[in-house]
């Protein structure tokens, strides 16, 4: 499993096409109407065809409907839902654990037992503000390190200037970005998202191989 760069709250097209031009693998559409970076459906299929063959598309949910993640997955072609409210893993056992990604909010070390009874594709470790979302706050990097499920992306407070040291320490599979690489919410600086993606994957270059590899 390569080491995955992923853009998360996109809301235009010409910012997924950059995000792709400059290596990143993954992309993330948010479906939380309380989000400050909401897409509609129609504005998500402009974004996903303006994105390479390849990179994933990922749709963001927070205690959503089954029926309405279901439909988006289909209509858009996504390949992965990332959950990131309270999901209850009983209650989706119907989505393949292969086409998951579950955001835990972090605190302390009794927050990673919220990952228990997942089996996704990824984990993606997050830090714990009120509401949904990491809102750009750095994630207990230490606590992650020494008791996260593999695989996972580190997400919480990433921008270009600590993303290297983030992955150096943390050694995750993976990183996401949203608001540190915006010039205003859900519009994405150019130079930012470009430096970001290169730090990223200079620095995944340095790492050993992963424990579950």
């Amino acid at each position: 499993m390569s080491f995955l760069v992923k853009i998360c709250g996109v809301t235009r097209p010409e910012d997924a096409a950059l995000a792709c031009q400059v290596g990143a693998g993954a992309i993330g559409l948010n479906f939380w109407p309380g989000s400050k970076r909401f897409v509609t459906m129609a504005r998500a299929r402009a974004i996903t065809a303006a994105m390479t063959p390849g990179v994933l598309k990922v749709g963001v949910f927070v205690n959503p409907d089954p029926l309405a993640l279901d439909t988006a997955m289909t209509e858009l072609g996504l390949d992965l839902a990332q959950l990131h409210g309270d999901e209850d893993p009983r209650c989706w056992r119907e989505l393949p654990g292969a086409r998951v990604i579950r955001a835990i909010r972090v605190v302390d070390a009794a927050s990673l037992d919220r990952a228990l009874g997942w089996s996704p594709r990824y984990f993606l470790y997050d830090s714990f503000v009120p509401g949904y979302g990491g809102a750009g706050h750095p994630a207990p990097w230490r606590t992650i390190a020494t008791g996260a499920r593999r695989p996972f992306l580190l997400a919480g407070g990433l921008h270009a200037r600590n993303v290297e040291e983030a992955i150096l320490e943390v050694q995750p599979d993976g990183v996401d970005v949203a608001s540190g690489v915006e010039a205003q919410p859900g519009e994405k600086d150019p130079d930012e998202l470009a430096a970001f993606v290169t730090n990223a994957l200079r620095a995944a270059a340095r790492l050993a191989p992963p424990p579950h590899q």
